[in-house]
């Protein structure tokens, strides 16, 4: 299969264009080059879609094309250019397009999204300007006439993933100790492997999946979570659970950045967020992999990378919470 994937330097695309690679493809990457190279096996082609014309270098037909952007009108110039020259089209949009946050179980299919005000180009303007610009990258491609599937991505993670958004997990558990858990055990979080997710995008583009699907795993306990996190690394986890009210008053952020707690959201505003129902992706071929072997990669992968962590707790902030957590706990048990 002739595939061309726009972008294909970082993360998600790099990891679609290392499999299609690795599965014999010819795969282009169309790329601005500066998230860093493509794999190899891979021809590239220099490009800067926000410039007029910037898909003139790519030439030829493809049977397939792999889109993760989130600029709007960069995917409406890209249907201009390329509508006529491939043949199925695989857009990688996000969760974050829904409009309702707060109801758990719902469906690609029947879930409502966000209204996309006239002219909006800008994903950087937050959370909702980002889904809202997603949709409306959605609207060009399924409108482009191109047999197209939706991937509305859930929480991507992995090796190479730049956010440390489930990073933290394998590395803060690795470390040992006393481990500040968010909420409740019982509290359902959902990922999805970075390459779990690369190979279904690479095999519904060879079969020709069209339509609108979540791509996510399934819904599972946080304690179960972090217990498999903990397999993967070799340790079992000694949590500490820490009510949702509290981190909050103790200024800790939610999901990712400095001072923050990943896969944790406030409820109920959130709880549909990471429950959504995937049986529609997983009877469409989504097959994934136990979180403890992500856990165990994503470890491996960032010990050699010798990074420092984007998101969590710094170990001093942690224990300094604990130790506030255990003394407002005092007498109460």
């Amino acid at each position: 299969m002739r595939l061309l994937i726009l972008g294909g330097t970082a993360f998600l695309g790099r990891a679609v264009a290392a499999y299609a690679v690795g599965k014999g493809h010819q795969v282009t990457c169309a790329a601005r080059g500066v998230s860093g190279p493509v794999p190899d096996g891979v021809r590239f082609v220099p490009v800067d879609r926000s410039a007029p014309g910037g898909l003139d270098p790519v030439t030829g037909d493809f049977d397939a094309v792999i889109d993760v952007a989130q600029v709007p009108s960069q995917v409406r110039a890209a249907v201009r250019a390329l509508v006529g020259r491939v043949g199925h089209w695989t857009f990688v949009s996000s969760c974050s397009v829904y409009a309702d946050q707060a109801t758990p179980g719902q469906r690609a299919g029947t879930a409502p999204v966000l209204d996309v005000p006239d002219g909006l180009d800008d994903p950087a303007g937050g959370v909702e300007a980002y889904g809202q610009c997603k949709v409306a990258c959605e609207q060009a491609v399924l409108a482009s006439g191109v047999p197209a599937f939706v991937c509305r991505a859930g929480l991507i993670v992995g090796p190479e993933d730049p956010t440390d958004r489930f990073t933290y997990w394998p590395v803060r558990l690795a470390r040992g100790g006393p481990a500040l858990a968010p909420g409740s055990p019982d509290d359902l979080v959902q990922w999805i492997d970075v390459r779990d997710l690369a190979q279904w995008l690479l095999a519904s583009a060879v079969s020709g999946v069209t339509g609108v699907y979540d791509g996510v795993g399934v819904p599972t306990k946080r304690s179960e979570f972090l217990a498999a996190v903990g397999e993967g690394v070799r340790v079992t986890p000694d949590l500490v659970w820490v009510d949702q009210q509290f981190l909050l008053d103790h200024e800790v952020a939610p999901w990712m950045g400095p001072r923050s707690l990943p896969l944790w959201l406030p409820l109920p505003e959130f709880a549909g967020f990471l429950t959504r129902d995937p049986s529609p992706a997983l009877a469409a071929g989504l097959v994934c992999r136990p979180v403890a072997d992500t856990a165990a990669t994503t470890l491996t992968w960032y010990d050699a990378a010798g990074g420092k962590l984007k998101s969590g707790l710094a170990p001093a902030d942690e224990a300094l919470i604990l130790d506030a957590w255990r003394t407002s706990q005092v007498g109460l048990g």
